[in-house]
């Protein structure tokens, strides 16, 4: 079990995306996506000299300096990963949205977590669904385009499956399940219907993309029950962080508190654990 639980934790972009970020949050944030693990629970697992990191951090465009500066000051080359397009709603300009992306690259995010403007599928306007989301990876640049579907407002599992093929088929190199802001976030149904369309996606095309859960996963056994979807699913060739991340700002320190009982036999306090 532990060997998974460290999978999934290489796996997470650790996220905090709340309207009272600050760069010594963002910091902290940082700081703990380099050392997720207390080195001694590591050391235990023979893992302390494995680099263990999670797989990037997730932020706001105005924290993306913050974020690049703490990682540089920490030493480590985590990807830095910022959310755009008007998020979590898409209800702005469309010269703003890709406005947004543009800063957040100059700024030094190489991921942008772009989200889909929910009006396109609701009204059935796929083809400027598509040419949205074209212009979405232009503006990206040489950055990782991960295209937010928002499926909990996307009305059926037919549209879920035809956003996840017209957002693969027009250049994202991830398709993500969620904002975490939507009243319903990433469930196993609307996940098996994203999976198969990215395997439905290579079987035509012999390109890989990737997929992130977000919104709600908050215990270590949720994460194990993703990483056991995605091996089922997909393959063990999905089964790392170039292809399968998991949103989350909690689940990491749920993680570190079950690999610190199957180290010790017995459950941390509070205090034994630093914050993530």
């Amino acid at each position: 079990m532990a060997a998974w639980l460290l999978k999934a934790v290489t796996c997470i972009d650790l996220t905090t995306l709340s309207g009272d970020d600050t760069a010594s949050n963002i910091q902290r944030l940082c700081y703990k996506a380099k050392y997720p693990i207390r080195e001694d629970l590591l050391k235990a697992l023979n893992m302390h000299d494995k680099g263990v990191t999670t797989a990037a951090v997730c932020v706001y465009p105005a924290r993306v300096c913050d974020a690049v500066r703490a990682l540089k000051a920490a030493g480590c080359d985590i990807p830095v990963a910022s959310v755009a397009t008007g998020f979590p709603a898409a209800q702005t300009h469309l010269k703003t949205r890709l406005e947004e992306i543009r800063l957040a690259v100059e700024d030094g995010a190489t991921e942008i977590d772009v989200v889909i403007n929910r009006t396109l599928v609701l009204t059935g306007q796929w083809k400027a669904l598509y040419d949205e989301i074209r212009q979405f990876r232009k503006a990206c640049g040489e950055a990782h385009l991960k295209t937010i579907l928002a499926t909990g407002e996307l009305g059926s599992l037919t549209n879920v499956y035809k956003a996840s093929m017209i957002a693969m088929m027009a250049g994202s190199d991830f398709i993500k399940t969620s904002t975490g802001k939507e009243t319903v976030n990433a469930t196993f149904p609307v996940a098996i219907v994203m999976l198969r369309a990215i395997r439905d996606f290579f079987w035509k095309t012999g390109n890989k993309v990737g997929f992130k859960p977000a919104g709600g996963i908050r215990s270590a056994k949720d994460s194990l029950v993703w990483l056991s979807l995605i091996k089922e699913e997909l393959g063990d060739e999905w089964m790392k962080p170039e292809l399968f991340r998991i949103g989350a700002s909690t689940l990491l320190a749920d993680i570190e508190r079950q690999i610190y009982h199957h180290v010790t036999g017995r459950y941390a306090a509070y205090h034994d654990l630093p914050m993530s």
